[in-house]
């Protein structure tokens, strides 16, 4: 029997030392006072009373679990996600609404989920996780999540845009799109990294959507590694390991990973920069500063939103002024000239394309994200496990208790985004790493690490099952998901030389175009088209459309440069034509073109949510 005794004197520690061994209680990662008890010597009288005010004083060890307390926390991940459930009406995202996820799940059916989520988590929590495999488990852990989401189908339309430019690499090669990007290539907002990366795969693998979901995954599988390390290199290991643990507990990022968007790559460039930045100035050596050099010339030539966001190396620079003022001093210039250097190149040669896509950001974007924002009720409850939020929100008392200048370093981007107001949670994709490692800090509060063991595999555990049975279920239920199933079913039957119809749509102000290039790269079929779209609209109202890009890049000239006008191939072995009605009337020119041929296959799943549709109707010559 263990014998508590109250009061006993004990043997002083080093404060950042792990345990001893694996599954034994560890002391929190935060400083110790002189001639104070260390942290993981004090007993405790539960996880949430320690989290909440940290009221109980010093009471004995207690090196047992107490199930009460084990309950207690089931009870607690239980009741958070019930209660989101039936407040899902709140959430306002605009792709991953728990009020048209969950529509169709039944209440009984959702608690059954939870129940044994937590019963996972539990099971999940009484395995060792520390040890030198660490990281490598986190990345296959992580990779293999995002690879069972594979499946889910191109949702957002902009994809359309992103494969369109990578498409330019695949065909000219990479000199060309360097000297045409932003000229004969409209760039839009974007810059040139991502294109330039997913056109050299289309070079090496082929037009395969499923070689750019493996790169993703895996930039993915890295950002979670790389969270660790931050975690790790600022405070301890067991901190940088929850961190990258958490940051699974984010339904919503799990759920980006499968697209070909840049919002992945941008956080993992952005992760990057800042551990390299760490590194650089707090070791020093040319090395490292030409290394961090790199990297923060990637996450800009990745998405504006992280030239923002890189405003945190002068926090890195001011949370490692102990060191000295002219070492940290003379580190930081020696990264800055490399930045200088090297993004001095490309605006060099870009700068006009620059200026204008920073004023459309300016005049377009920025004005639209106060239509298009979704609460933070939205962001930091529905979309990100509560337990991730609650642990974060924890962090800032912790933080200002123990006089932390380092955790300013991980809060930084958080401050931003909640002084810019920023409401989209597709544009803080990027910070996401930064509020997992605030969350683990957060977890110092909670005395014993089984308890912390178990609320972050809850949160993991419960992200997990509610993208794979509530997300992924509802994504592939839209009529985006028919774009995917006709390219695979043309693959199947190698159709050949396939003739492409696309009609107006009825109910959205996208260009009806975006689908063609969509079905394109879900097919290995040579595709040759027609767009009926209609009236376009005028100028002045393109310039107010939230979709105003399809419109202004996706022209016909443009556009036939990849899919040749449908009158180059009269005799195509197969017609398709997309829609975005079922029983919407076809034009008389394309009755006429399909005389001869009889409906082989028809794809008409629609969840009713978005209005862009596409239903795809697949005729094969009789």
């Amino acid at each position: 029997m263990n014998l508590i005794v109250l009061g006993a004197r004990t043997r002083q520690r080093r404060p950042f030392a792990p345990a001893a061994r694996a599954g034994e209680d560890a002391q929190p990662c935060g400083p110790v006072a002189p001639g104070a008890t260390p942290a993981w010597r004090r007993p405790w009288f539960g996880a949430f009373a320690d989290a909440l005010g940290i009221v109980c004083g010093r009471l004995g060890l207690r090196r047992k679990e107490d199930p009460l307390w084990v309950v207690l926390i089931a009870l607690c991940a239980l009741a958070t996600s019930l209660g989101l459930y039936n407040l899902r009406a709140l959430d306002d995202n605009r792709l991953t609404s728990w009020w048209w996820v969950f529509d169709g799940i039944a209440p009984f059916a959702f608690f059954l989920m939870l129940v044994a989520g937590v019963a996972l988590a539990y099971g999940i929590s009484r395995l060792s996780w520390r040890g030198q495999g660490s990281a490598p488990l986190l990345f296959a852990v992580s990779f293999l999540i995002t690879a069972g989401l594979w499946q889910e189908p191109e949702v957002i339309v902009d994809a359309a845009r992103h494969f369109m430019q990578a498409k330019y690499v695949e065909i000219h090669g990479i000199e060309y799109f360097l000297a045409a990007w932003g000229n004969d290539i409209p760039a839009w907002t974007d810059l040139p990294l991502a294109p330039l990366i997913h056109g050299v795969i289309f070079q090496v693998f082929g037009e395969s959507r499923i070689a750019v979901q493996v790169f993703t995954s895996l930039l993915f599988s890295g950002t979670v590694v790389l969270t660790y390390l931050i975690g790790k290199t600022l405070w301890c290991r067991d901190l940088g390991l929850y961190a990258g643990i958490l940051l699974l507990g984010m339904p919503y990022l799990l759920a980006q990973v499968p697209l070909m968007m840049v919002d992945v790559m941008s956080m993992f460039c952005l992760t990057l920069a800042v551990f390299a930045t760490i590194a650089a100035i707090a070791r020093g050596g040319a090395l490292l500063c030409v290394m961090a050099s790199v990297a923060i010339t990637l996450a800009m030539l990745a998405k504006y939103s992280n030239w923002l966001m890189l405003s945190v190396a002068l926090i890195i620079v001011l949370a490692y002024a102990r060191l000295g003022w002219k070492v940290v001093f003379l580190r930081a210039a020696a990264v800055t000239a490399g930045v200088l250097v090297l993004m001095g190149v490309f605006l060099y040669a870009k700068f006009d394309v620059v200026a204008e896509q920073i004023g459309l950001l300016r005049s377009f974007q920025v004005p639209a994200l106060g239509r298009w924002g979704e609460s933070l009720l939205s962001t930091f409850f529905f979309q990100v496990h509560p337990f991730v939020t609650i642990a974060a929100l924890l962090s800032l008392y912790l933080a200002v208790k123990r006089k932390d200048a380092k955790y300013a370093i991980i809060g930084w981007m958080l401050l931003v985004v909640m002084v810019t107001d920023l409401r989209r949670i597709r544009y803080m994709l990027v910070v996401l790493p930064m509020l997992a490692l605030m969350a683990a800090y957060g977890l110092e509060a909670i005395k014993g690490i089984q308890y912390q063991k178990f609320i972050a595999a809850s949160a993991v555990v419960t992200a997990v099952l509610i993208v794979a049975l509530g997300y992924l279920p509802f994504l592939q239920s839209t009529s985006a998901n028919n774009i995917k199933q006709a390219g695979e079913y043309l693959d199947s039957i190698h159709a050949g030389t396939t003739e492409v119809h696309v009609l107006s749509q009825t109910s959205s102000s996208v260009n009806p175009a975006v689908a063609a290039l969509l079905l394109d790269l879900f097919t290995d079929q040579r595709l040759v088209y027609h767009v009926d779209g209609g009236a376009a609209p005028t100028t002045q109202a393109i310039a107010e459309l939230p979709w105003r890009w399809t419109w202004e890049v996706l022209s016909p000239a443009y556009l036939s440069r990849y899919l040749p006008p449908a009158d180059s191939a009269r005799a195509a072995p197969a017609i398709v034509v997309i829609q975005s009605e079922a029983d919407q009337p076809i034009p008389d020119y394309l009755a006429k073109r399909i005389d001869g041929y009889r409906m082989q296959r028809e794809f008409a799943d629609t969840s009713g949510v978005f209005r862009f549709r596409t239903i795809v109707k697949i005729y094969l010559r009789a």
